[in-house]
């Protein structure tokens, strides 16, 4: 059985608990507590930002663009909502 999507799960979980722990971005741990104020448990609030991590390094990866701190940004701000399903480009 192939653990590789488990790894990458965990993976963009570690990087989310990163950002959280060293504030940068500041915009990933004031995400995490917005969803936590909303309602969100911890798990499923990191579970929401990781989305945003993923489809970062999509962007990175099949663009071959350097990370946009901007997009990403915007991409948290707009959780839980997931920014994509308006959008074509991701």
């Amino acid at each position: 059985m192939d653990k590789t999507p488990d790894k990458l799960r965990a993976l963009f979980f570690e990087v989310v608990d990163n950002q959280i722990r060293d504030g940068n971005p500041p915009a990933t741990r004031q995400t995490y507590e917005r969803l936590q104020q909303a309602g969100h448990s911890p798990s499923e609030a990191k579970r929401l930002i990781s989305c945003i991590v993923a489809a970062e390094m999509f962007e990175i990866s099949k663009h071959k663009q350097p990370f946009n701190e901007v997009r990403f940004i915007q991409r948290l701000e707009q959780l839980p909502d997931m920014p994509w399903n308006d959008d074509d480009t991701v």
